[in-house]
């Protein structure tokens, strides 16, 4: 039996994916989520081969919910978002299910999971340095501890690589990401971050001083209290910033 979640914040969207899915006998739902939270939590438990993913939902949306999750099963996307997200997903997903849609286009979903046998690889789909940004981030979802918090970009100081994480430092502390700083490069505001180094993206707006150290190189001095390097090739970029 394939393990199926649902999970949809619209009632009857939901309820349509059932019942669409009953006529396929060899899939087992486990579990039917209205929000992200009870979606990473089914998804917990459960160890699902596929979900049936809405984006646009309450608290977090689907893609904020993919980026908690460890191990990622197959994923069919039901949603009404945008045109952007709808060739993003026929690369990347099993497929998308636009609303509304019929038991034929349904079925025609669970024919190329049946085909795929597993997922595309999802993270390509929340990593994917080329594909084009619609809006900047203005928050980022964290595991903190058993907790998921919701932390604003408006509050960060400053993000340092480290290996396949990234150490965001913010108003609150410290906290770690499953993301590159390359991702976070490109998806912040680049008019309210900057990166001044391989290992790190600053908030224009923390800098208080330019310091030189050796020779062509320079030290940041931020609001926090914080010294970080700056390299010959993050410099330039930082006297565009900040219009020096």
């Amino acid at each position: 039996m394939i393990k199926t979640i649902i999970i949809d914040d619209e009632p009857l969207a939901a309820g349509l994916v059932q019942e669409f899915l009953a006529g396929h006998k060899d899939f087992d739902l486990v579990s039917v989520c209205h929000d992200g939270f009870e979606g990473l939590k089914a998804i917990q438990k459960y160890e699902p081969d596929l979900i049936f993913l809405d984006v646009q939902m309450p608290k977090i949306n689907g893609f904020e919910m993919l980026e908690l999750v460890e191990n990622i099963p197959a994923v069919i996307f039901t949603t009404a978002f945008d045109e952007y997200a709808l060739k993003a997903f026929e690369v990347n997903a099993i497929d998308y299910l636009l609303k509304p849609f019929s038991q034929e286009r349904f079925d025609k979903a669970i024919e190329k999971y049946r085909q795929s046998g597993l997922a595309q690889n999802i993270k390509e789909l929340l990593d994917n340095e080329s594909s084009p940004i619609k809006e900047y981030l203005s928050r980022v979802v964290l595991k903190d501890r058993n907790d998921i918090k919701i932390l604003p970009t408006e509050e960060i100081n400053y993000l340092e690589a480290n290996d396949d994480y990234v150490n965001i430092y913010a108003q609150e502390g410290k906290f770690l990401k499953n993301k590159t700083l390359s991702y976070f490069e490109k998806h912040l505001d680049s008019t309210v971050f900057v990166r001044v180094h391989r290992s790190y993206l600053v908030k224009i707006s923390e800098i208080t001083k330019i310091e030189v150290y050796k020779k062509d190189s320079h030290i940041l001095i931020l609001k926090c209290g914080e010294q970080i390097p700056v390299s010959k090739t993050g410099y330039p970029k930082l006297k565009s910033a900040l219009g020096i």
